[in-house]
């Protein structure tokens, strides 16, 4: 039988995804990539003045560094971060069932943008990747709104929804861009990105 092109470059490697996320987990077993989930939790600040990819760029970088010393030879740590992005502004995981109903307002009827960035880090090299995709939501009604939040309770996520929950099936008009990065991992780029570093 043969082997896709990335399990067989991957061989020798010990892959390492620091995320907690079943989403990031479910893609990598989908596409074939054998890995152990490790945990580092950290605070997840960043600079004010950073802007749109500038965010999830810092804090998949922040969540590898926290890691990057016990990485042994033939390791590759992934590790990534997701931004809400809308009028300029970043929607992160709400706090509360309020917050959570406050971003779903501004969210509806209006495009938004999802960006993931995707950090790779060895012993001797670290790579960041980013994908941004465009959503838009139809007008939601307060009742829709409250019963995904309530329902769903959404606050372990950036931007206050899942695209693959209810909220996501009903509501979103259109895409531009890759679905499996509002999910919370591009993909494409991770498979990319893995092919070019495992030699």
């Amino acid at each position: 039988m043969i082997e896709d092109p990335l399990s067989v470059r991957l061989r020798s490697y010990r892959i390492l995804l620091a995320s907690g996320s079943p989403r990031r987990q479910e893609y990598l077993k989908e596409m074939g990539i054998s890995f152990e989930v490790v945990r580092n939790p950290v605070d997840e600040q960043y600079p004010s003045h950073l802007w749109g990819a500038e965010i999830s760029d810092y804090l998949s970088v922040l969540k590898a560094d926290s890691l990057k010393a016990d990485l042994r030879e033939k390791d590759i740590l992934i590790t990534a971060d997701t931004v809400v992005w809308h009028n300029n502004t970043s929607l992160a995981k709400p706090s509360d069932l309020k917050e959570t109903i406050e971003m779903l307002e501004r969210l509806s009827g209006d495009w938004h943008e999802v960006i993931t960035s995707v950090c790779f880090t060895t012993k001797e090299d670290q790579r960041v990747v980013n994908s941004t995709t465009e959503v838009r939501f139809r007008e939601l009604t307060q009742h829709e709104i409250r019963f995904y939040a309530e329902r769903f309770r959404p606050m372990d996520k950036a931007g206050a929804y899942g695209i693959q929950e209810w909220l996501g099936m009903v509501a979103i008009e259109e895409i531009r861009g890759s679905y499996s990065n509002v999910v919370g991992l591009p993909t494409h780029l991770v498979y990319k990105t893995l092919m070019a570093m495992a030699r």
